[in-house]
């Protein structure tokens, strides 16, 4: 059946009720006596109020608009707009037109709309429960209330935050509204009222004077503005400023705090324009219970930012300088945190500096994520810069740290923090690099093994000898060394980086190794490499977060090194001053003879005296001038201070006061007792 069929047969029922056929520009062309009472415009005037319905979006949809007849009284009626086909009309020119029935409130098409707009209601108030708090960040929180309310709520919406609140920290208690300082994170709008010249999202909204109109907002109560004007005359600011405030088209606003435990987070603002009717009452309880609910989740999201900026600010204070030079090796680190939610972990890594130029590398991974597994990856990394103070090989150290991990977990209390928890399960690599002999020694605890780009060479792993976790207890750890070539680097990582919930590590590994490939074959800085793996490695929102530190080695000419071995024999220790000092004239440091020459005068004789032979001498010239000898003994030295009366006992001390540093560690074969002077600077 066609439209002109429907409507000839229904031709007396349309007669009966109030009925209007409008154009295309809401123009009267036909309306029966009823429709004549309601409206005030005569056929051929345009009638404003019905032109706001004439559109696909409201099309068929009752809707409540505001007529006044010829009498100039204001009715609310409900109208509902169906679109003609052209010559539907008999009389009227073949054009599309629409036409609009009109019902008095009250009447039983009223109720129906009152029951559909309790319905609507209802199903905003069960979306508003099941969207707002699915995410901890601010701006996607507010992003989702403003979307929640448009189109069928409200044609604009806007939330402002509290710039503290934006920070994680608690706003302040406030009484006037010319006080709050606010940044508008969110906005939605629809087609009926026009926004180009509102405040942006990322402004900061601009200070208003207080007044009364907004003073209820202060103490947590909705503020409803019927008419736009009074809104314009309250606000008292600058006209420029005024159009950033009010878009254009709106004829109603209501302001709802974002009010939680007696303090103002943010404001959600709307507008309406044709044609929605102005907010009322009902809207104002139900934007009250939605904000309500909007506010915790706020609130919930500002404490989470909170908790995972003081995570990431400790945990970058934590972690060494993201790029540093050594003498043995160039550095750079790069970290990032787990996205979606998770936040900050355990990741860490850290280049420390040992003596006689070498350096070692650690990267580990403590369980869990938050402020308890970086207070645990605190604790490990001071554990292991204690450690590493005591110059031991690296399974050694990681057989110390083991124990100390077992400690941690002794000392747990259940109804305390959880730090001592995270510790159990970490997992540890630990090497260090020698750059005098280009060689590395490593270890590892549970941890994924480094990755080797060799100058000419496709990038390979390491075969380091795997060890169990920290905290597992009476499993040993095993050293690995290997030869570290000529300008290699080396590449330490973190779990993060190459497991994923849709792959296997291995799978994992295999793309890591092309990334590194990669950045081996491009022309960028050690920083910039880091950062191409993990652009590679990891998706936009990560699951775990990830740590990477690259090392490029360096190895000392052979000239910056010189060495000698001598006999147990006391006459000898003039032979090895006389060398030391033809040694420093070779290198332009004759302003470091006296000294080094009292250093190895008292070091090779003690050697000789108390450990016998074979005694090494070694110089290391670099930045530092560092004096080492060796001998077979296995005892530590030890600083003493010697009485007026003693003979001896004042060699170390001697040491001690006329160097930077020294020290002694323990090898293979013995003991290596080492000291360290500044060379002085180049002349200008």
């Amino acid at each position: 059946m066609s439209r002109s069929q429907v409507l000839e047969r229904d031709s007396a029922a349309v007669h009966d009720r109030a009925a209007v056929v409008v154009d295309a520009e809401a123009r009267v062309l036909l309306l029966t006596p009823a429709a004549a009472e309601l409206i005030g415009s005569r056929p051929g005037a345009p009638c404003e109020p019905i032109r706001a319905l004439l559109s696909e979006q409201h099309r068929d949809q009752p809707r409540e608009i505001r007529l006044a007849d010829a009498s100039g009284t204001v009715r609310t009626v409900v109208a509902t707009a169906t679109p003609m086909a052209a010559g539907t009309t008999e009389g009227l020119p073949g054009a599309a037109h629409w036409l609009v029935l009109l019902t008095q409130s009250g009447s039983p098409a009223d109720a129906t709309l009152a029951d559909a707009e309790t319905r609507r209601r209802l199903e905003l108030s069960h979306d508003a429960a099941a969207r707002i708090g699915e995410s901890l960040d601010l701006v996607d929180t507010a992003q989702t209330l403003a979307n929640l309310l448009v189109p069928d709520f409200a044609d604009l919406a806007t939330v402002d935050l509290a710039e503290a609140v934006l920070m994680g920290d608690e706003p302040p208690q406030l009484f006037r509204g010319g006080d709050v300082r606010l940044r508008r994170v969110a906005a939605a709008q629809g087609t009926d009222v026009r926004a180009e010249d509102l405040l942006p999202v990322g402004e900061a909204v601009p200070p208003v004077p207080d007044n009364t109109l907004m003073q209820p907002l202060m103490m947590g109560r909705p503020v409803i503005v019927s008419d736009i004007g009074v809104l314009r005359d309250a606000l008292t600011v600058d006209p420029a400023v005024l159009r950033s405030f009010i878009p254009e088209g709106a004829h109603s606003s209501m302001a709802v705090p974002l009010y939680a435990r007696g303090l103002v987070l943010g404001c959600l603002t709307l507008w309406r324009g044709q044609p929605l009717d102005p907010f009322g009452g009902a809207d104002a309880e139900l934007l009250e219970e939605i904000t309500s609910r909007a506010a915790l989740s706020v609130d919930n999201a500002r404490r989470y930012t909170k908790e995972h900026r003081s995570a990431v600010a400790l945990q970058r204070s934590l972690l060494p300088r993201s790029v540093s030079r050594l003498p043995g090796a160039e550095t750079a680190g790069v970290y990032q945190p787990a996205g979606g939610g998770i936040g900050v972990g355990g990741d860490w890594f850290d280049v420390i500096p040992l003596p006689s130029l070498r350096v070692a590398f650690v990267v580990g991974d403590v369980v869990g994520h938050g402020l308890d597994a970086t207070a645990a990856m605190a604790r490990l990394r001071t554990a292991i810069q204690a450690l590493a103070d005591l110059d031991l090989e690296p399974d050694e150290l990681l057989t110390h740290l083991d124990d100390l991990v077992l400690g941690f977990s002794a000392e747990h209390d259940s109804q305390s923090s959880t730090s001592e928890l995270a510790v159990l399960g970490a997992t540890c690599l630990y090497a260090v690099y020698d750059p005098v002999a280009g060689r590395c020694a490593a270890a590892t605890a549970g941890h994924p093994p480094l990755a080797m780009l060799t100058p000419g060479q496709e990038p390979a792993f390491v075969d380091v000898t795997p060890g169990p976790p920290l905290g597992v207890g009476g499993m040993p750890f095993e050293m690995t060394e290997f030869e570290v070539p000529p300008g290699s680097t080396l590449a330490f990582f973190t779990d993060g980086l190459v497991e994923s919930r849709t792959g296997d590590i291995e799978e994992g590994m295999g793309r890591l190794r092309s990334a590194l490939a990669e950045i081996e074959r491009a022309d960028v800085s050690l920083g910039e490499a880091g950062q191409a793996v993990f652009d590679r490695m990891l998706p936009p929102t990560p699951t775990d977060d990830a740590a990477l530190l690259l090392a490029r080695t360096q190895r000392l000419r052979r000239e910056q090194v010189a060495e000698w071995e001598f006999e147990a024999d006391l006459s000898l220790v003039a032979r090895a001053r006389e060398l030391v000092v033809t040694q420093l004239a070779g290198w332009d440091l004759e302003e470091l003879a006296f000294v080094t020459e009292l250093v190895v005068s008292e070091l090779v004789t003690n050697a000789i005296r108390y450990a016998g032979a074979p005694v090494l001498l070694r110089l290391i010239h670099d930045r530092v001038l560092v004096c080492e000898v060796s001998d077979p003994s296995s005892t530590q030295p030890r600083l003493r201070r010697a009485r007026e009366t003693d003979e001896g006992g004042r060699g170390l001390f001697l040491v001690a006061q006329l160097t930077d540093r020294w020290g002694s560690r323990f090898t293979g074969g013995g003991k290596t007792i080492w000291s360290e002077q500044a060379i002085p600077a180049a002349p200008a």
